[in-house]
């Protein structure tokens, strides 16, 4: 399937219905009066969050979301049908924007933003009777849907971003720490979409890890992937930066994180201020286990502690996972388990 992150589509509402204009006509009921309905409710363009989906490709190639419009009052005093709503599944983490303001974001499973609402449906001659106008010959007309042109922009929802030049080991380390399968190779620019992957931590913790696609220099100008990928990494709480020793693809460990760093700082400084881990790969290549003595020592005086794995083997990996969840355990918001509930009401039922 396509990874597509960002696409346009127009939302129309459903116009309400319009009121009737109609008068009873039964035997034996002279003078029945008026008799008209209001017209329905138009209906709305509801986007839904679904964790099941990946990609905004069916949104993209749906040019117009229209919702059914309401049906008009009638005699009798019927009232038209309200228009049915159109439900859109979308993944979560999908933002939507409207004139580049942010009108929605569905960061949870379920969530619901009503993106166009339905007009309202009109009133019918019913309403308008008076003592002075018992035969009232008007009634409203319906009010038009909503119609917008929107943006939607996914962002995947992960704990922690894991970033890297390519080649730098970054898909092989999801796949040992997850089940997830990023296609892994031996060229630049193998990762082409981010991938999910969730890390157990024990039997009940875990942490959502997200294979963000090789940077370059420059990427926050737009070069290599370029920002199409960064914004990707700003919802992470925690970010993992893997480095390796690669003489023939002329990598070297420290300028490369510095590289990295500044294209973060470049895109958004925040970003730059957020936890991190750093993490020499390929720690199986005997090449590169000579020389991380050296370079732990050069990342120590830059006043960062430089980590040695191997996805190939796991040497180290267990341990790196424990230490970006006990980051990531501190960047959670506070939830309250059974106990923790149980305990409030015992506290309630005491007062």
């Amino acid at each position: 399937m396509r990874f597509v992150d960002s696409c346009k589509v127009k939302v129309i509402a459903g116009d309400g219905g319009n009121g009737a204009v109609a008068f009873r006509r039964e035997k034996y009921i002279p003078f029945g009066g008026p008799s008209g309905g209001d017209g329905g409710k138009g209906g709305d363009v509801v986007l839904v969050g679904d964790e099941g989906l990946s990609t905004l490709l069916d949104v993209k190639y749906s040019a117009t979301l229209r919702a059914e419009r309401g049906e008009h009052g009638q005699g009798s005093d019927c009232y038209g049908r309200a228009g049915a709503d159109l439900e859109v599944r979308v993944p979560v983490g999908t933002q939507v924007f409207e004139a580049d303001e942010l009108v929605a974001d569905l960061t949870e499973h379920g969530a619901r933003a009503i993106v166009a609402a339905g007009g309202k449906g009109g009133r019918g001659n019913i309403h308008f009777s008076t003592p002075f106008d018992r035969a009232p010959r008007r009634a409203e007309p319906g009010n038009p849907g909503e119609n917008k042109e929107l943006r939607l922009e996914l962002k995947v929802l992960a704990d922690v971003g894991l970033l890297g030049f390519p080649n730098a080991g970054k898909s092989t380390i999801v796949s040992r720490v997850s089940r997830a399968r990023p296609k892994i190779a031996d060229y630049p620019f193998t990762t082409l979409e981010p991938h999910l992957g969730v890390v157990s931590i024990g039997r009940e913790s875990s942490f959502v890890i997200a294979d963000i696609p090789g940077l370059i220099p420059g990427a926050s100008d737009g070069a290599g992937l370029g920002v199409q990928f960064l914004k990707h990494v700003e919802r992470t709480r925690a970010l993992l930066h893997l480095v390796t020793l690669d003489h023939a693809e002329g990598r070297e460990p420290l300028k490369d994180y510095r590289a990295l760093r500044m294209e973060l700082e470049r895109f958004d400084p925040e970003l730059a201020a957020r936890p991190e881990l750093v993490a020499l790969s390929k720690a199986d290549v005997p090449e590169v286990r000579e020389a991380y003595v050296k370079l732990r020592a050069r990342f120590k005086r830059a006043g960062v502690t430089l980590h040695l794995v191997s996805a190939a083997t796991g040497d180290g990996v267990d341990a790196l996972m424990i230490a970006l969840y006990e980051i990531v355990k501190e960047g959670r918001p506070e939830r309250g388990g059974r106990g923790t509930r149980r305990k409030a009401r015992a506290e309630k039922a005491k007062d």
